[in-house]
């Protein structure tokens, strides 16, 4: 007989669920992913093929078309040099955003989304509007590269940027919960808008100068300020994730804010880049460096409020009899994390290790589903997720764990990996 969660004990920071989901395999409309609500009208799933047939359009057509300019103004050789190293950039960037969004970590389809608006769309976009307003600077005897590059380009490629996050603001709502969510998109979008501005640009010094072009703005766009533009861009990000549980337009100049500041730090980078050598390098110490430091410290910030969002709500629900004080301290640190699927997958083989990445990843959502409810958020959805992902949560222990009490179920997560000395 399956062994039920015992009743809530009156925890002021958790009511008592409406229903006790019961211990087993997940059932009725809930049952369908991950413990989210599935799709039971046809309304909702026209819906979603809608937004992602729209999406995969629009991508398809971008990406054709960029390709084609990208080829007719560097060449295939040009192009596939800039493409190589410019991925490494890539390299540095997303392993960074990944690290700070490991303990509630956003859908791949999301963060894919993202990352192709800034190289589909923002980019294309940007090519095309920048040309219109250089021209539009050349009728007015200013130099349009300086106008274009100090004036045009911040404007115009923040916007681009910041529109892609703004659609995920809206469209994926749900998914947009706090700082760290504002913070990751932000950035995933705007390393797709400098992954292919960099194959132009190397591409393009490699055309003129060669090898030495090439090493050389390499250097000074993938390894000295591959965070540039994720930086400009995250002020955006930042101020929608400040708004993201009051999402009200009396709060509407926050983000407008953050879109200012984002257009000012560009206009600064970009005025020092076109200014001189020995202009641009002041403007790196003086500027983007404290700025990076600035940036990496919100980081940090955000992780850790994060991590107490998570282990406020997550032993709220222990202290309700949900989960034990192991399996909390467990799933709010990402090392234990790993040596909890570690040890799953020992004892279970890669199944169990899988439903224990399910039990890590549901209850951080469980979390913040709980965290939505407690600040009121009026949307019907997050108490019917809580009383699924409750259910989904009991579900996947079972996966992993033999049946028998909760308190040694933890215990062997915990306590039976070998500790690294």
């Amino acid at each position: 007989m399956s062994q039920q969660p015992r009743p809530p004990v009156g925890y002021q920071g958790v009511p008592q669920p409406q229903v006790v989901p019961p211990v087993g395999r997940p059932h009725g409309p809930y049952a369908g992913f991950a413990g989210h609500p599935a799709n039971v009208t046809p309304r909702r799933t026209l819906r979603r093929f809608v937004l992602w047939g729209g999406a995969i359009t629009l991508f398809g057509l971008t990406g054709l078309a960029l390709s084609i300019v990208v080829l007719d103004s560097t060449g295939a050789t040009a192009t596939m040099l800039g493409l190589l190293t410019a991925s490494i950039a890539l390299g540095i960037v997303v392993p960074v955003l990944l690290w700070v969004d490991r303990l509630e970590a956003e859908p791949a389809r999301i963060m894919w989304f993202a990352f192709l608006w800034g190289a589909l769309v923002s980019t294309l976009g940007a090519l095309i509007l920048n040309e219109i307003g250089m021209a539009f600077f050349a009728g007015l005897e200013v130099d349009p590269r300086f106008a274009g590059a100090v004036f045009v380009a911040p404007i115009i490629e923040e916007a681009l940027k910041c529109l892609g996050v703004l659609v995920i603001f809206f469209v994926a709502r749900r998914e947009f919960n706090g700082i760290v969510d504002g913070l990751v998109y932000a950035g995933m979008v705007a390393v797709g808008f400098a992954f292919i501005e960099n194959i132009i640009y190397l591409g393009g010094a490699f055309n003129v100068l060669g090898t030495p072009g090439l090493f050389g703005i390499f250097i000074m766009r993938c390894l000295i300020s591959p965070f540039a533009h994720p930086m400009f861009t995250a002020c955006f990000g930042l101020a929608l994730g400040m708004i993201a549980f009051r999402r009200q337009w009396r709060y509407a100049f926050i983000p407008l804010l953050g879109f200012v500041a984002a257009v000012f730090l560009h206009f600064l980078w970009n005025f020092a880049a076109v200014s001189s050598t020995s202009g641009f390098f002041l403007a790196y110490v003086l500027v983007q460096v404290p700025l990076f430091v600035g940036f990496v410290l919100i980081l940090v910030y955000s992780r850790r409020q994060e991590t107490r969002i998570l282990r406020e709500h997550l032993t709220g629900y222990g202290l309700n009899g949900w989960f034990t004080p192991a399996e909390v301290a467990m799933l709010v640190s990402p090392r234990e994390r790993r040596r909890a699927r570690s040890w799953a997958r020992g004892v279970g083989g890669p199944r169990a290790e899988e439903a224990m990445e399910a039990f890590q990843d549901e209850a951080s959502e469980l979390a913040i589903a709980r965290h939505h409810l407690e600040r009121g958020d009026p949307d019907p959805v997050w108490r019917h997720r809580e009383q699924a992902l409750l259910h989904t949560v009991t579900a996947r222990r079972a996966s992993f764990a033999p049946p028998q009490s909760q308190a040694a179920q933890a215990q062997q997560v915990i306590h039976q990996v070998p500790h690294k000395r």
